[in-house]
């Protein structure tokens, strides 16, 4: 997405630990009447490569409870996961009452990484989008929120952070063959984000793109919005105010603004 007068903002670490710690308050607050009034909330935080989901949901989840918690990231689907109905894998994983779950990528896998890389046919595909809208529409029907944010990076920052992981040892562990052709499938990935937001972006389940050059701003504007967005009378809605030039709501403009 083309750079905002925000970028020329430098967000100290001072003021991101202060900001960050203000808004992690407010989540245990929506976490702590979650489990009273047994409420389910599901984040889902789909994007490219390096956008920074691991980070975003660290901060979320990090001073939650970690019995009401749920982080998920599913790996390779079995052989039988593969021969079963694509969701049932997730429903598994879904919130229960008093539970705030957090999806590390999720069924939008099947497309992105999915569909790009042909580990599913055109004929999956399709029926994934005929039948996303009304599998999301029945969890929300039956009590689950569901807040879903499609991190966007641009290229050159992909490409730095790819970068910087094969060469800092402590980051082995995110290196994954997907890497390798992230960049090479840059285009591939743009044209499927686009049909994926302008064919699931649901009024009950809408998408937001959160834009995460910068991960302090992109972090601390995500959870502001999560805190927006939940009905929590005891939460302080004058934290969370989130940059509208950070997060944005789909639609034409915004995904023809994306980063391409």
């Amino acid at each position: 997405m083309p750079k905002g007068d925000h970028d020329n903002e430098v967000l100290s670490k001072k003021a991101y630990k202060r900001d960050l710690r203000a808004l992690q308050v407010e989540l245990v607050k929506i976490q702590r009447r979650a489990i009273t009034h047994g409420h389910r909330i599901l984040v889902i935080l789909e994007g490219r490569d390096a956008a920074g989901k691991d980070g975003v949901i660290k901060r979320i989840a990090e001073h939650l409870s970690p019995r009401e918690t749920r982080v998920v990231a599913l790996g390779k689907p079995s052989d039988r996961e593969m021969r079963s109905w694509y969701f049932q894998r997730y429903a598994p994983h879904l919130p229960a009452d008093g539970e705030f779950a957090l999806f590390n990528r999720s069924w939008y896998n099947r497309a992105g990484v999915e569909k790009v890389m042909g580990f599913a046919s055109d004929d999956e595909v399709e029926v994934f989008f005929d039948n996303v809208g009304a599998f999301e529409g029945m969890l929300v029907r039956d009590g689950i929120q569901i807040l879903k944010y499609y991190l966007d990076i641009s290229r050159s920052e992909q490409e730095r952070r790819l970068a910087d992981r094969d060469q800092d040892p402590l980051k082995q562990w995110k290196k994954s063959p997907i890497d390798a052709v992230a960049l090479e499938k840059w285009d591939a990935y743009s044209a499927a984000r686009n049909e994926m937001l302008r064919r699931t972006d649901c009024k009950h389940t809408p998408w937001y793109v959160v834009r995460t050059d910068d991960k302090r701003q992109a972090r601390l504007n995500t959870i502001r919005h999560i805190i927006k967005s939940i009905d929590c009378p005891e939460t302080n809605k004058a934290l969370a105010v989130p940059d509208e030039r950070i997060v944005l709501p789909i639609s034409k403009d915004t995904i023809a603004a994306l980063s391409v």
